[in-house]
């Protein structure tokens, strides 16, 4: 890629890039929520499945949990559980009949309704990349801080891309925007950019209560409505290990009390955070989740909880974390079975520690991606965009991850593996025989437009071909793509009077200094 710019003179700009058909930039699968059919890998047989449910129920009770909230400590006092100072120990029976009363599959409803999705059971909903402080695009061609403009642009691809079911938090930081008042600018521009579900950073009373308003603003709803059913959800992480902290855990109890989505994401990287045995770093990783899903059932039994895990290891050789590994798959996949014994829906993502959209951040965004579809995952953050670690969000790294996505809806689509009558076509190959071939037969010609997966950005001309066309490498196209999609988007409609609700909204908030910070 080193010669980009020169190939892309070569190339006439516009090489390699799909033709427009109907006013649309590429050809896209339709918006659809992915059914998982496959029976998820189970590395676990039950003694292991008891095991490290037996070690994180023996952290909760012996070791405890930091809490850092006081308020949150009074409800554990409440319940019964044993505090000294702010550790908190939680006997097993507590935490299970929590946990239990969690529901296993829930619905959130965006502003727009065709968006609703279905966390649980046997969906599996992908994410855009979120929270990077860094952006990296090829025209930039290097490592710089986030701006709103980023942030919009990659919240327009989370919007045009049908693979992609819910917008994250900020999909990259906008440091340009104070940050009293950046998540008011920038849920406004998720808002109205967007019509997918959405997410409240956990940072404080201010920032919650603000996005939990702008929500039920957009979707036109009153307070009674926002509150009968999920319109968004939060993710908080622990702070491995053995902790929650303050503001994260205020957010999550606000949410939790109002019956938005909760997803609590333990960061145990094995080695450092974590044990280095995977075995113990998902037992603490379980651990550190199940008391956070306990709290919120306690304040709100019934409120949606999703467990989530970023269970991974770091390079012992220098310390920096690790990802999309055989040991993240393992932990990832591990998880899953967990996550079904404890009947909790289940988060994972798509990472990478690539620093650039290379053959390394594919493979390892590949594999993580694939171990989230192994594991059972229900909701998959970062699925586009991730780069070095979750330091970078890039656009052309983005839409190559959403030709992995569309790959593997096309592969859960029971059409790949029907075996009716037709699907079997003894009747073409008994035409065909020994000689000939079945491009010219009926049953070829009545399939051959949807029999097979379609990419929009892979390249499958010959060298010849791929050399006359431009010689333009992936992140090239998907560079030209960015563009033409950028220059084309079209806003999802919104209802003059609510836009306008919002503005005041946001122009209000901002003159009451919108939320504090430490500096």
């Amino acid at each position: 890629m080193a010669d980009c710019a020169e190939r892309k003179r070569r190339g006439g700009g516009r090489a390699g890039a799909k033709e427009r058909r109907g006013g649309a930039v590429i050809e896209q699968m339709p918006w659809r929520l992915p059914v998982n059919l496959d029976r998820p890998t189970e590395p676990l047989d039950q003694e292991g499945i008891e095991a490290i449910h037996e070690g994180a129920m023996t952290i909760l009770e012996e070791f405890g949990i930091a809490i850092l909230n006081p308020e949150a400590l009074e409800i554990y006092r409440e319940a019964g559980c044993i505090i000294d100072g702010e550790i908190v120990r939680m006997g097993r029976d507590w935490i299970m009949e929590m946990v239990a009363l969690a529901p296993s599959e829930f619905t959130l409803t965006p502003r727009n309704p065709d968006r609703q999705l279905t966390v649980g059971g046997k969906h599996i909903l992908f994410g855009n990349v979120s929270s990077p402080p860094n952006y990296w695009d090829m025209e930039i061609g290097t490592k710089v801080p986030g701006t709103r403009e980023m942030c919009a642009n990659l919240l327009r691809l989370t919007q045009y891309f049908n693979c992609i079911h819910f917008a994250g938090g900020y999909p990259v930081e906008p440091v340009d925007i104070h940050a009293s008042v950046r998540h008011l600018d920038v849920v406004f521009d998720k808002l109205t950019l967007t019509d997918k579900v959405m997410h409240a950073y956990s940072l404080g009373k201010e920032r919650v209560e603000d996005v939990m308003e702008m929500v039920r603003i957009a979707g036109g709803l009153s307070h009674e409505e926002f509150d009968a059913s999920p319109r968004m959800y939060t993710n908080i992480n622990s702070t491995s290990p053995l902790k929650h902290d303050y503001p994260m855990l205020d957010g999550w109890m606000r949410m939790a009390r109002r019956g938005q989505g909760c997803v609590v994401t333990p960061f145990t990287l094995a080695g450092a955070m974590a044990p280095v045995t995977m075995a113990g770093a998902v037992a603490q990783s379980l651990a550190e989740g199940l008391c956070a899903v306990a709290l919120a059932q306690y304040i709100n039994p019934g409120c949606p909880c999703v467990i989530g895990t970023f269970t991974s290891n770091v390079d012992m050789k220098s310390g920096a974390p690790a990802f999309g590994t055989p040991e993240y798959m393992r932990a990832t996949q591990m998880t899953g079975q967990l996550a079904r014994f404890y009947g909790l829906p289940m988060r994972s993502s798509g990472v990478c520690t690539a620093n650039v959209p290379d053959g390394q951040a594919m493979w390892e965004t590949s594999n993580s991606l694939w171990a989230a579809v192994q594991s059972g995952t229900n909701m998959v953050y970062h699925a586009a965009g991730w780069l070095e670690g979750g330091l970078i969000a890039s656009p052309e790294k983005f839409i190559m991850d959403c030709e992995i996505l569309q790959q593997i809806q096309r592969y859960m689509e029971p059409a790949t593996f029907a075996t009716t009558k037709d699907d079997i076509a003894l009747d073409a190959i008994r035409a065909v025989g020994n000689e000939g071939h079945f491009f010219g037969t009926q049953h070829t010609q009545d399939r051959y437009t949807t029999a097979f997966y379609q990419p929009f950005l892979s390249d499958w001309k010959n060298y010849e071909g791929w050399e006359v066309a431009g010689g333009m490498w992936t992140p090239e196209r998907a560079h030209l793509m960015f563009k033409e999609i950028i220059n084309n988007f079209e806003e999802p409609p919104m209802d003059v009077a609510i836009r306008e609700e919002l503005v005041e909204f946001v122009a209000k908030r901002k003159e009451e200094g919108g939320a504090p910070t430490d500096f």
